[in-house]
C-alpha cells in the first residue's frame, strides 16, 4: 500500500476509537477537525521510510507508530494555535479548532489527541508486546520535558532563549520521534537514527520560519508574521532571509549524511531529498529544485 493511504487508514481508525458511541459529540467532531485534512503528514512518512529501510517486517506496527506521531502533531498544532498561545485564527486553510469549536473544547482536543496517540501506539503492537516499551519511551520523550514539544512551547515564555535548543524541542523533537521510532518498529536500533530526525527537525523549522517571514498566509494555510508580532525566536529574521536558506541547505546536507548503514539506504536518501524539497513553498525553493 503507498505510503499516503497507509497514513490516513491508520489515522482514520485511530480517531474512530475516539468517536465511539458514548463519547461527547463535540469533542469526537473536533478531534477529527483537528486530524483531517492534513498536511504534507512529513514525519509519520518520514517514519515509514525510516521502517522500510530497516527491514519493515510488521507493517501494522509501522502504521501504529507512523499514526501516534502524527496525532501528537495534530495535537501540538491545536494548542499552539490557542489565544493564550500564538492566537492564530486559521490552519491549514479553515479556522483553528478553537474558532470553529471554541477555547476549552480545543484544550481538550489537543489533550485527548495526545492520549490517542498513545493508546494507537499500544494497539499495534500486538504481534511485537516486546517492543512496545521501547516505543512508549520513545514517543513518551518527544512530547515532554526536558526536550519534547511541550517543552518547545514552554521555551516561548522564557525572557531568554537559545535558538538552537529551542527549535530542537518546538520542532526537531517530532522528527526525531519519526526517525527512531521507525527503527524501533522495525525492530531495529534506534538511537543511531536520532541525528537525522535532529538535523531534518531543525531544517523543518528554519524554513517554517522563512514561511512566516517572506510567505503570504494564502500560500502557507495560517497567518503569517506572527512571530514578529509575538516576539518569537524566527532563524530568517535572526540570520537574513539568504542567511537562513543557507543554513536550511547546510542542515539538509546533514540529514542526508547522517542515514547509517542499513539495507534501504540509497532509496531512503532518495526520499528524504524529495521530502526536503517539501519544507519550503514554492515562491522560495531555489530554481534548481
Amino acid at each position: 500500500m503507498e505510503p499516503g493511504t497507509r497514513i490516513e487508514s491508520a489515522l482514520d481508525r485511530a480517531v474512530a476509537h475516539a468517536e465511539a458511541p458514548g463519547a461527547p459529540p463535540l469533542l469526537a467532531e473536533a478531534i477529527r477537525y483537528a486530524v483531517f485534512p492534513g498536511g504534507h503528514r512529513i514525519r509519520p512518512r518520514l517514519c515509514l521510510s525510516i521502517a522500510r529501510a530497516c527491514g519493515e517486517d510488521d507493517p501494522a506496527l509501522a502504521d501504529a507508530a507512523a499514526a501516534a506521531i502524527e496525532l501528537l502533531h495534530c495535537a501540538s498544532l491545536v494548542h499552539d494555535d490557542l489565544p493564550c498561545f500564538d492566537d492564530a485564527p486559521t490552519r491549514r486553510q479553515k479556522p483553528a479548532v478553537h474558532i470553529a469549536y471554541g477555547a476549552p473544547i480545543a484544550v481538550l482536543t489537543g489533550d485527548a489527541l495526545i492520549v490517542l496517540a498513545f493508546e494507537t501506539l499500544a494497539r499495534g503492537t500486538r504481534r511485537y508486546p516486546a517492543r512496545l516499551a521501547r516505543l512508549v519511551g520513545l514517543l513518551a520523550k518527544s512530547a515532554g520535558s526536558p526536550s519534547g514539544i511541550t517543552a518547545g512551547q514552554a521555551w516561548e515564555s522564557e525572557a531568554h532563549v537559545d535558538l538552537s535548543a529551542y527549535q530542537q524541542a518546538k520542532t526537531g523533537a517530532l522528527f526525531a520521534a519519526a526517525t527512531v521510532m521507525g527503527a524501533a518498529a522495525a525492530g531495529a536500533d534506534a538511537e543511531p537514527w536520532r541525528h537525522l530526525g535532529e538535523a531534518l527537525g531543525e531544517a523543518y523549522q528554519v524554513a517554517d520560519d522563512l514561511r512566516d517571514v517572506a510567505c503570504r498566509q494564502e500560500e502557507i494555510g495560517k497567518p503569517a508574521g506572527r512571530d514578529a508580532t509575538l516576539g518569537r525566536p524566527n532563524a530568517a529574521a535572526l540570520l537574513g532571509t539568504g542567511g537562513a536558506l543557507d543554513r536550511l541547505a547546510r542542515l539538509t546536507r546533514e540529514a542526508i549524511g547522517a542515514v547509517p548503514d542499513c539495507p534501504g539506504a540509497a532509496r531512503l536518501t532518495a526520499e528524504i531529498e524529495a521530502q526536503a524539497r517539501l519544507f519550503l513553498p514554492a515562491s522560495l525553493r531555489p530554481v534548481s529544485a
